[in-house]
């Protein structure tokens, strides 16, 4: 009897450890709220296209919220892990006095990706044309308009005395308002802006990212109790974004625009790699999610300039740069 059980004990004891590498990892899954679907933020679908946040034992669900506020208001509630949106939600969020705001653990884009679609074509842009004219730019203190303020500034265009700017439209509603008639000229993100012009609804005259150099466009936020409680998940998301930030640096128009394909099924393979063509040549994408403390200085001046800031917050109150930090550094 103690022969037999000696024998399937030490059965048990040399199929333990095939066991154990043969059991599947845990995965977890997490909420990410995105403040609209654009190619803008190519390395977020490609991590999950390319399945690199699947390596990282990660199940990512994505909602489009349609604005940074909403994505934030997302994370506030719990509803969200992490949210995509403009630093500037986070700014507002810190004037606040919230003492347990959400914070800035990774950066995916560093200028304006949005373009300034016109009714007709322009074969030499000239931003004097803007004069006398009406232009949708988006929610008030949003990036989008805030950054199209500051341009049109630097061009000697000022809003309410040489043209004006709507920001009474929602965001996810511009490119349909201006469709409908409102608006001589409005600012759209793509894919949206080339669909627009391959259907002649309009044109694309300019490149607001251009225009206004480097800032910390697009983040991901956390919640400090996400931060405290699964630093692991942060960790695991970010690396799967830099692995998709790496891996578009080296890819190919065409393969970029096959891997997001799944996520833009109303956009041609045609129109999707034109827009990665774009924004890869305008430099737009991160090639790591750490942010730079000069970049979200130069935020806080656009910001300034618009008349939305009420208060500075420093750069190491609303920013974490650990993860990334480690991440790059490994």
């Amino acid at each position: 009897m103690k022969r037999t059980f000696s024998i399937l004990l030490g059965l048990l004891l040399l199929l333990l450890p095939l066991a154990c590498r043969d059991a599947a990892p845990e995965t977890v899954t997490m909420q990410l709220h995105e403040v609209t679907r654009s190619v803008f933020y190519a390395p977020q679908y490609i991590a999950l296209s390319m399945g690199f946040f699947t390596e990282e034992g990660l199940n990512v669900e994505i909602t489009t919220s349609g604005g940074s506020e909403k994505a934030m208001t997302a994370l506030l509630s719990g509803e969200a892990d992490l949210c995509l949106a403009g630093p500037e939600t986070g700014v507002y969020v810190m004037n606040e006095g919230k003492e347990d705001h959400p914070v800035i653990v990774g950066q995916l884009t560093k200028r304006d990706g949005s373009f300034l679609i016109a009714r007709e074509p322009a074969e030499h842009f000239s931003w004097d044309a803007l004069k006398g004219k009406t232009i949708i730019g988006g929610r008030a203190g949003g990036m989008p308009i805030m950054t199209l303020r500051w341009v049109m500034a630097q061009n000697g265009l000022i809003d309410g005395e040489n043209c004006t700017i709507i920001d009474s439209i929602q965001f996810n509603l511009m490119a349909g308002a201006f469709e409908g008639g409102e608006g001589d000229y409005v600012t759209l993100f793509e894919p949206t802006a080339t669909e627009f012009q391959k259907a002649g609804k309009g044109y694309i005259v300019a490149n607001i990212g251009l225009e206004s150099g480097e800032v910390p466009y697009t983040c991901y936020f956390a919640s400090q109790k996400m931060i405290r409680e699964h630093p692991e998940r942060i960790e695991a998301f970010l690396r799967a974004i830099y692995k998709a930030q790496q891996w578009i640096e080296t890819a190919s128009d065409a393969d970029a625009a096959k891997a997001m394909q799944p996520y833009f099924p109303d956009a041609s393979l045609e129109s999707l790699m034109a827009v990665v063509k774009s924004y890869r040549e305008t430099d737009s994408w991160k090639k790591n999610p750490i942010m730079q403390e000069a970049d979200y200085e130069r935020l806080l001046t656009v910001i300034d300039f618009n008349g939305e800031l009420s208060g500075r917050p420093a750069f190491s109150a609303l920013v974490d740069n650990t993860f990334a930090k480690k991440i790059v550094g490994e």
